[in-house]
C-alpha cells in the first residue's frame, strides 16, 4: 500500500496573500516598537512573530498539505518552547527583586551588630597557644 507523496502546487494568489500579510505583521512590528506597551511589548511582539512564522510554515513549508503527524509534531515542539520561554520570561520578572537579602557575609553582619551592642567583635581566627 504506497501513498502518492507529490509536491502541493500553491496557487500564486495564495502566495501573494501571505506574502501580504507577512509585510503588513512586518510593518506592524516596527510600528508596535515606537509604541509603550509596559509589560505586554513582549507576549505582543512573540505574538507576531509567532503569527508570521505560522503562516511560513503552513504555506511556504507545505505543512498544511502534508502529512498530520508532522504538524503535531511541531506543535508539541512549540509548546514546548512556549514552556520555556514562559519559565525565562517569569525569572526574568523578578530579577533584581533582592529586598530580603542584605550586603556583606553573615561575619560582617555579626560583626556589626557585636560593635553596635558594645562587645568587642568575635574572632574565629584566633589560635589558642597553650604552654
Amino acid at each position: 500500500m504506497s501513498q502518492d507523496h507529490g509536491h502541493h502546487i500553491i496557487p500564486v494568489k495564495m502566495l501573494y496573500a501571505v506574502i501580504g500579510v507577512l509585510v503588513f505583521l512586518t510593518v506592524l512590528t516596527v510600528a508596535l516598537a515606537q509604541v509603550e506597551l509596559g509589560v505586554f511589548e513582549v507576549p505582543v511582539a512573540l505574538a507576531i512573530a509567532l503569527t508570521k512564522a505560522g503562516f511560513v510554515v503552513m504555506i511556504f513549508m507545505a505543512l498544511k498539505w502534508d502529512n498530520r503527524v508532522n504538524a503535531s509534531i511541531l506543535a508539541v515542539g512549540a509548546l514546548c518552547v512556549l514552556i520555556f520561554i514562559s519559565f525565562i520570561l517569569i525569572d526574568t520578572e523578578f530579577r533584581g527583586d533582592l529586598s530580603n537579602t542584605t550586603e556583606g557575609t553573615i561575619m560582617d553582619q555579626q560583626r556589626v551588630e557585636q560593635a553596635m551592642e558594645g562587645r568587642e567583635p568575635e574572632r574565629s581566627d584566633i589560635s589558642f597557644n597553650r604552654q
